[in-house]
């Protein structure tokens, strides 16, 4: 169940143009520059009273945020922030779809399956490049390759990295979902699944899955960098068109976070370790090892790159309705790279 928070703090405004968003942009579009944000900051008219943003584990930037109180400065007395908690891609999605949120966090992957099947939202940001998944296994398991799941019970939660990381690491070995039986699972009954000995296997997220491995002594049988899509940072196309000077202030929060988070890669795994209920220690593995916070900020070819080695999968694993046409218009539509290009370039 998502947990939802309010914080507000007294501002201290951030002054800064920026540029008017068209929905539909793409990779290297520009906007209309516009002094929508410049305008709200000095005058304290934002285009809205509130702003509902998730925070999320694997999300290591929104936990600085929302610990900080880095939007609630940027956006002063005259906007209310609503917090609510991602469990997962899956659920980020939901709640962007729904309208219960204006800005969440999945995985690339995840944007792509949405966006495809008629969720108008667009990646905005990059939080991260993690490695976050992998192919989890118990610690007396005979399991020692992807090959050795045919006919085999996997958790993975659907419409997320890690379950899209498991139809790869399947084609990878001359397998298809069809020769498994997965188990769709919210990532933590997935490890309580694999632990219970219901799941032969798990296709893990951090940091729940690093947590795994060191209380449990579950192993991590197939890892690969190149099968894990980068953190998005989503935007209902409404509220970009319509809350352009709110989706400034948010980009530039998670710059400034990222900023903050890069310097203090220790306390920035305390809190992560704090929120997610995890050790310290897992929480720094995280961070230090398989977070990679310190990448571009602007969206474009590289993750379009990324996905466009992931569509053809998506394609044909019978999740996206409309197949192909769907997920190409998808990916010529997803990416609105404006808030970011502002956001860094104004450092």
């Amino acid at each position: 169940m998502s947990t939802i928070t309010r914080r507000i703090i007294p501002a201290i405004a951030v002054a800064g143009t920026m540029m008017l968003v068209a929905t539909g942009c793409v990779a290297g579009e520009n906007a209309t520059a516009s002094d929508a944000k410049d305008d709200a900051a000095s005058t304290g008219e934002w285009s809205s009273d509130t702003l509902s943003i998730d925070f999320a584990t694997y999300n290591p930037l929104s936990l600085v945020i929302r610990d900080q109180g880095i939007l609630e400065e940027i956006l002063g007395d005259d906007v209310e922030v609503e917090w609510v908690q991602s469990a997962g891609s899956n659920k980020a999605n939901e709640l962007l779809r729904s309208g219960s949120i204006d800005v969440g966090s999945t995985a690339g992957s995840a944007a792509l399956l949405a966006r495809a099947n008629g969720s108008p939202i667009q990646v905005i940001d990059i939080f991260s490049q993690p490695e976050w998944s992998a192919i989890v296994v118990g610690p007396d398991s005979d399991i020692t390759s992807v090959e050795d799941l045919a006919g085999k019970s996997v958790a993975a939660t659907k419409g997320t990295d890690p379950y899209f990381f498991l139809l790869q690491s399947l084609e990878e070995a001359g397998l298809s979902v069809d020769d498994v039986e997965v188990q769709n699972l919210q990532h933590a009954d997935g490890r309580a699944a694999l632990d219970g000995g219901s799941v032969d296997a798990w296709a893990g997220l951090d940091p729940i899955m690093a947590a795994a491995e060191v209380e449990s002594g579950d192993q991590l049988i197939y890892r690969n960098v190149d099968f894990n899509t980068y953190g998005f940072l989503n935007a209902t196309e409404d509220f970009i068109e319509n809350h352009a000077d709110l989706a400034q202030a948010v980009v530039d929060a998670y710059e400034k976070a990222r900023d903050w988070a890069l310097e203090n890669p220790d306390e920035t795994a305390a809190l992560l370790a704090e929120v997610a209920g995890i050790d310290v220690e897992v929480a720094k593995t995280v961070i230090t090892e398989r977070s990679n916070l310190d990448v571009s900020g602007i969206p474009g070819d590289d993750q379009v790159a990324v996905l466009e080695k992931i569509a053809p999968v998506l394609a044909d694993s019978g999740d996206v309705q409309g197949g192909k046409d769907s997920v190409d218009k998808a990916l010529d539509s997803i990416v609105n790279a404006t808030f970011a290009e502002k956001a860094v370039g104004g450092e």
